[in-house]
């Protein structure tokens, strides 16, 4: 027999419904031991109940002033489909209730008076049958929102697990996907936006023992705090205005797979607090409800903001850092690889041509140079822009210079700094800055990377660049 406890998704409730004083009260006596109650003298009294609370079976007597019995768990089969009825009557219309319960509004009926054991044994029957419904819509919901996120997936642009380029930079950072990918360690993907960051994760994804299963993302910045929260964790029929069914968050669909948080810099403070626990225990409740779940998860999560510096502000937890930075992974900019510009152009050109369904023009000498002196703020995702630009004002089979005169020679600041010389200067400044601090640390890397305040990954992209053994 079912035990009573705190109404909720374990405990759902059972509504008794008789307009004589009497015969709640005989029902409360004999079964509020084995359920957990609630009673309403009328069907409008019981309807608002339904809509306010989690209503495993209701029982409702036939004969009532305004709506019968019959008519109330027709309303209510409307309002909350799970919710199982059971019919009390002394006055039985065979025809009636055999098409109720042919047509799924009642389960039982019962003629009055009732027997307690009898009634006991349908009530626990009832209660069994709820949760057997719940479980299958809740299974219905899941498998429809993630139908519906694989098809948003499938409708927008993505470069399909492919990091193009054969720059060192690239090389680079296919080494350091193929060493994280194959175990189960966070990563933080760092770099300017534009970047790729999300095509990495997915390739860290696609290239690891989850690939199997779903790879979920979410962009943190783009949503209110209250949204992203059931977002991420789901929440219950009824756990704010709006919340008309159960929903499962984004780790319940990446439960055996990825979830990757894009921009999570911007996470409220929270949410941060909700996200270290299930970095922690693997575990979370619903938005509105009292039931854990527990997930497997592997957690991918990118930014372009400065964590440290968020850090100091108080604006980024110090823990959750940790826990999201255990394998960080710097992404360079196409200003530091502009040797790959010409291989990405040729990838994104013959793309955007073949959904137009037209043949790929070629890029002019001219066009390509203007690319090549472009300094890429934007970094790839503008150059992909550019080019789909490029390829509308272009009618011919060669994009040539006059389709990209749009394009700046060069970025803002970066004009500016080629006209002064500072570009050089700055250079020159930060190559100093690190051979005096490798040389205060002995030439330790980590010693180094913590006098200067920044990662490894950073430390030896800087190295790097400047060419310091």
């Amino acid at each position: 027999m079912n035990s009573p406890g705190a109404p909720g998704p374990e405990n759902p409730v059972l509504l008794h419904v008789d307009d004589e004083p009497s015969n709640l009260e005989s029902f409360r006596f004999n079964f509020e031991d084995a359920h957990t109650l609630l009673a309403a003298t009328n069907a409008e009294e019981a309807i608002s109940l339904v809509r306010t609370h989690d209503i495993g079976v209701v029982v409702a007597d036939q004969r009532m002033p305004g709506m019968n019995g019959l008519e109330l768990l027709e309303s209510v089969r409307h309002i909350s489909p799970d919710t199982v009825g059971i019919l009390l009557t002394a006055y039985a219309d065979v025809d009636v209730l055999v098409a109720a319960i042919n047509g799924g509004t009642v389960y039982r009926y019962v003629q009055k008076p009732w027997d307690r054991r009898e009634l006991a044994t349908i009530l626990d029957a009832a209660m069994d049958k709820h949760q057997l419904l719940r479980e299958r819509r809740d299974l219905q919901t899941r498998l429809e929102e993630m139908n519906r996120y694989l098809q948003r997936e499938l409708d927008e642009s993505h470069i399909a697990g492919q990091i193009l380029g054969e720059s060192e930079e690239v090389k680079d950072l296919h080494e350091l996907i193929g060493r994280v990918a194959p175990g189960d360690a966070t990563v933080l993907l760092r770099g300017e936006s534009g970047t790729g960051k999300e095509l990495v994760a997915r390739a860290i994804h696609e290239n690891s023992s989850r690939r199997d299963n779903a790879f979920v993302r979410v962009n943190c910045a783009a949503l209110a705090p209250g949204v992203l929260e059931s977002e991420l964790f789901g929440h219950e029929r009824g756990a704010f205005t709006g919340a008309i069914a159960r929903r499962p968050g984004r780790f319940e669909l990446a439960d055996r797979g990825t979830l990757f948080l894009d921009e999570v810099g911007d996470l409220p403070a929270e949410i941060q607090v909700k996200l270290l626990r299930v970095l922690q225990e693997r575990e979370f409740e619903r938005v509105g409800g009292t039931e854990t779940i527990q997930v497997d998860v592997r957690i991918l999560s990118a930014t372009n903001r400065d964590l440290e510096a968020l850090l100091v502000t108080g604006q980024f937890r110090e823990d959750l850092y940790y826990r999201l930075n255990v394998f960080p992974i710097e992404l360079p900019p196409l200003r530091t690889h502009a040797a790959d510009i010409p291989l990405l152009a040729k990838e994104f050109t013959e793309r955007r041509a073949a959904r137009s369904g037209r043949t790929a023009p070629t890029l002019s000498n001219g066009a390509m140079e203007r690319l090549q002196a472009y300094d890429w703020p934007g970094n790839v995702r503008e150059l992909e822009n550019v080019l789909e630009r490029a390829l509308i004002l272009t009618d011919g089979d060669v994009i040539g210079r006059a389709e990209v005169a749009f394009l700046p020679t060069s970025g803002g600041a970066s004009e500016l700094a080629r006209a002064t010389g500072l570009n050089a200067t700055l250079d020159d400044l930060e190559r100093r800055e690190l051979e005096d601090a490798m040389e205060r640390c002995a030439g330790s890397k980590s010693a180094t990377a913590r006098a200067l305040g920044i990662n490894r990954t950073t430390l030896y992209y800087r190295l790097k660049k400047h060419g310091i053994n």
